[in-house]
């Protein structure tokens, strides 16, 4: 018994580095996003997104479900920024559009795994998101016709 938890507080403090270590990696990528070039900032911006929606699902499978909400306003939040970015630069219009569609995908998947309290959130996240990427479709096919 004991030899089990000193495993587990073994298990425990690699894995808090871990989270520290990727938390400060996503701290710099969005300082680096927010002082980068708008050509650059739809691909770091979209980077960060996927950054948090992975952070999400591990803290869903957790049970943190408080983080993992932040987790996914961070998500929109950066989502929007990637967007902003993109359509206002024109670059990387079709990038952003793939990476939204895969990210509004994995919520919807994320969601069938929670409880019902949970999945309003994720539902509404995924829905904003596919919002994102129909507003990113009709700005890719009509550019030439304005």
């Amino acid at each position: 018994m004991r030899f089990r938890a000193v495993i587990f507080g073994m298990v425990l403090a690699v894995s808090t580095g871990v989270c520290a270590e990727q938390d400060q990696a996503l701290q710099q990528l969005l300082a680096r996003a927010e002082s980068a070039r708008i050509e650059d900032q739809p691909a770091l911006y979209t980077e960060v997104a996927r950054r948090e929606l992975s952070s999400a699902d591990r803290l869903y499978s957790a049970g943190q479900v408080d983080d993992a909400r932040s987790a996914v306003k961070d998500l929109v939040t950066y989502s929007d920024k990637a967007h902003d970015a993109s359509t206002h630069s024109g670059k990387r219009l079709k990038d952003t559009e793939i990476a939204m569609r895969k990210m509004a995908e994995k919520l919807r998947d994320m969601k069938r795994a929670v409880t019902f309290e949970e999945q309003g959130p994720l539902q509404t996240a995924a829905d904003h998101l596919e919002n994102l990427r129909t507003d990113l479709l009709s700005h890719m096919f009509s550019k030439g016709k304005k």
